[in-house]
């Protein structure tokens, strides 16, 4: 495997017995660093895909490798933990703090209290809450906006390198959502983490995507940097794109 490859999809196929493949013949190479957003109409396989990365799911077919190890070698809650995960409901612990939440994969992997201590207190930061003001909050206590910033902090709380990001802004009011876009982008020129984003929302994957891989029934039917996406001639790309709202994707350009 290319020593820049975060996660490498290798002719990958998955379907559960009796039913139907709902990844065929999958193949993409994640480079390090890199933002993958994936986009296509719902049941097109973008979260199953997903879950073949941290292995809640085992491709039937082909290899799914993480940092150059196949996921069948790892062990599958190893694995878990060195792969963050933020999905759209958040899925905060109710009875513990905004710290705790934080703390959670930290302490599994049983880091000195102290190292957790200042763990939480620099992702609350990097986040942009007050660890002050936050820290001690439970999860009612806070807005959607605010839980998925901690649903953010918590998936990076033990350094991935690997972040699965599951729809992470869908259901937040647009100011919200455009907001936190922006925090994530300024993350990740911080962090250079290796990102798979799925997401419905073209112009969310214009704008915070190196690359877009574009899904349909089980199969990447395109893959490519934002600015091409508005030559593609495949009619789901074309459909895709002429869905967007801004202009900007008409002509080629990632919006701002």
């Amino acid at each position: 495997m290319d020593s820049t490859s975060g996660v490498e999809f290798r002719d990958v196929s998955f379907r559960r017995p009796g039913q139907p493949d709902v990844v065929v013949d999958f193949s993409l190479t994640v480079r390090r660093g890199e933002v993958l957003a994936l986009v296509g109409t719902s049941g097109a396989g973008k979260t199953t895909v997903l879950k073949l990365v941290n292995r809640l799911l085992v491709p039937s077919r082909g290899e799914v490798l993480v940092e150059g190890r196949d996921t069948r070698q790892w062990d599958a809650i190893h694995l878990r933990r060195a792969v963050g995960y933020v999905i759209q409901e958040i899925g905060l612990f109710p009875h513990l703090s905004v710290a705790d939440n934080i703390a959670v994969v930290p302490r599994l992997e049983q880091w000195p209290e102290e190292r957790v201590a200042a763990r939480v207190d620099e992702l609350l930061e990097l986040v942009e809450l007050d660890a002050g003001g936050y820290a001690q909050r439970w999860p009612d206590e806070l807005s959607g906006g605010q839980r998925q910033r901690v649903g953010v902090a918590r998936a990076l709380a033990a350094d991935p390198q690997v972040l699965l990001m599951d729809e992470p802004f869908g259901a937040l009011d647009p100011l919200t959502r455009r907001q936190l876009q922006q925090e994530f982008s300024a993350i990740q020129k911080r962090l250079r983490k290796t990102v798979i984003l799925v997401t419905h929302d073209m112009t969310e994957a214009m704008r915070l995507a190196d690359r877009i891989g574009v899904m349909e029934q089980g199969r990447l039917v395109w893959c490519g940097e934002p600015h091409a996406i508005a030559g593609a001639n495949h009619p789901l790309v074309m459909r895709l794109v002429d869905a967007a709202t801004p202009p900007q994707l008409h002509a080629g350009t990632r919006p701002a």
